[in-house]
């Protein structure tokens, strides 16, 4: 999802997003209004902060920037996942695998993130399905290397 549809998704949901000078945080969300820092480099980037801004509306209650108690981390846990599926999804590593992308840098062009996001949700990914998990007809395996594999019924 590039960074003009999340910025027209946030605003369909009666959010207003606007570019800041931010110093400590990429991206911030009070209420119903969300700041991305103005100075990030890409449109790309952007929208893989937004994604996770998203996330934070829709997952998360009140000021989590405290990030030592359990009840935060997994608030923001949450919301960064949420930002994953957005951007990327199980679907997504389908299709990257289905449009012939072999490595990293292929996957995150694809689909227009970064590959540090891509890494980050990998892992997220992993945490949270294990080693493999499936998807209709697709095996997708997050260990020792991401793969896709398309499953044929037995006959």
């Amino acid at each position: 999802m590039t960074y003009q549809n999340l910025i027209n998704t946030a605003r369909s949901e009666g959010l207003k997003v606007q570019e800041k000078e931010l110093i400590e945080h990429d991206g911030l969300i009070s209420g119903n209004r969300i700041a991305i820092r103005k100075n990030i480099r890409t449109q790309t980037e952007k929208a893989c902060v937004l994604a996770e801004e998203l996330g934070h509306y829709h997952t998360s209650s009140g000021n989590i920037l405290d990030q030592t108690t359990v009840l935060n981390r997994k608030q923001e846990l949450k919301a960064r996942l949420w930002g994953y599926n957005q951007m990327i999804g199980l679907s997504g590593l389908i299709s990257a695998a289905k449009a012939g992308c072999r490595n990293a840098y292929e996957i995150a062009e694809y689909l227009d993130v970064t590959e540090e996001y891509l890494k980050d949700a990998l892992e997220a990914y992993q945490k949270k399905y294990g080693y493999v998990t499936s998807v209709d007809n697709y095996l997708i395996r997050f260990i020792p290397n991401l793969q896709v594999y398309e499953m044929y019924p037995l006959e």
